[in-house]
């Protein structure tokens, strides 16, 4: 039977289980992948929702109202996080420490038939994914309306983000709270980072871009999609390679890629490696995707916090 209804869409991903395979084999990986999306699904009859398919690493499902699915994301993200912490004791697969969460929610009109859904609400919350960080949860506008007050507060705008496939902007939010991510997000490696109150402006140059971005233009999506806001067009650079935002009184870069996202600052000569993690862009410097600053063959962004008072801009390197 066919019925068409409004549903809230959850697709959740393991990340760094496709390198379990070459680091442990392929049958202490598929058991730890296995046994990993087998946990995470019990979240969604446990809180109301229907588990669609399982997608390998991952997994997709529906439920009718938002707030149920936001509380199976959470308890997703505590069950990785006691896997998680178990893999650190002795006997347990070493395989469970690399595991990383990405969920992502939308909302809307789908279509429900032979067991599966259909629908706008699908692809976005599909194609969301690609621009969430580890252990992460992006949420639509719809799923966000549908939230208590109190919950809200735990979610920062990341404004609207043009997604793959799709002509209209997304609007999209970022749970922050929770503690999700280790450690603060505005610290660097180079010590504390003396923060604005609005944002203000960055300039990114790649070839013969060289493009400035304020508070309306962001978040900014670094890839090689051509919906990405700052489009790289190289093959060695992910379709979502990486995401600028303005949080916290600073702009902050987060990788997105399986190839890593690098950042030199001009002050220093020293390398930041970000793997699906985050770090504080100031001053200026050059980001390298897929590999270091100073390899030519790799493509290379130069960047430049600005500030509207100045009257001197930094150079960019």
């Amino acid at each position: 039977m066919t019925r068409i209804a409004e549903r809230t869409v959850l697709f959740a991903d393991l990340r760094g289980s496709t390198s379990l395979y070459e680091q442990l084999g392929n049958a202490e990986a598929t058991s730890v992948v296995t046994h990993t999306v087998t946990a995470l699904s019990r979240a969604v009859p446990a809180h109301g929702g229907q588990v669609i398919k399982t997608l390998g690493d991952g997994l997709m499902a529906v439920f009718s109202e938002a707030p149920s699915a936001l509380q199976a994301a959470d308890q997703m993200h505590e069950v990785l996080d006691r896997l998680v912490t178990r893999g650190s004791e002795h006997g347990a697969s070493s395989g469970l420490r690399a595991l990383r969460l990405q969920v992502a929610l939308a909302r809307g009109e789908v279509v429900e038939m032979a067991g599966d859904c259909f629908g706008d609400a699908v692809n976005v919350a599909a194609r969301l994914l690609d621009h969430a960080g580890d252990n992460e949860t992006l949420i639509t506008a719809e799923v966000f309306a549908g939230l208590h007050e109190e919950v809200r507060a735990r979610f920062r705008n990341l404004d609207r983000m043009q997604l793959r496939g799709r002509v209209e902007p997304v609007q999209v939010h970022l749970l922050s709270g929770g503690g999700r991510r280790t450690g603060d997000p505005a610290a660097t490696q180079f010590g504390d980072v003396t923060l604005a109150t609005e944002p203000e402006g960055i300039r990114l140059v790649w070839a013969d871009s060289n493009r400035l971005y304020a508070g309306p233009h962001l978040p900014i999506v670094l890839g090689r999609s051509p919906q990405a806001t700052y489009c790289i067009d190289d093959t060695r650079v992910s379709r979502s390679h990486a995401r600028i935002d303005w949080h916290g009184g600073a702009f902050q870069l987060t990788d997105l890629s399986y190839n890593g996202t690098y950042v030199r600052f001009s002050s220093d000569e020293e390398v930041l490696s970000l793997r699906r993690s985050s770090c504080t862009l100031h001053g200026s410097g050059v980001i390298g995707l897929g590999g270091p600053p100073g390899d030519g063959f790799l493509p290379t962004i130069g960047f430049e916090v600005l500030s509207f008072m100045d009257t001197v801009p930094h150079t960019v390197v």
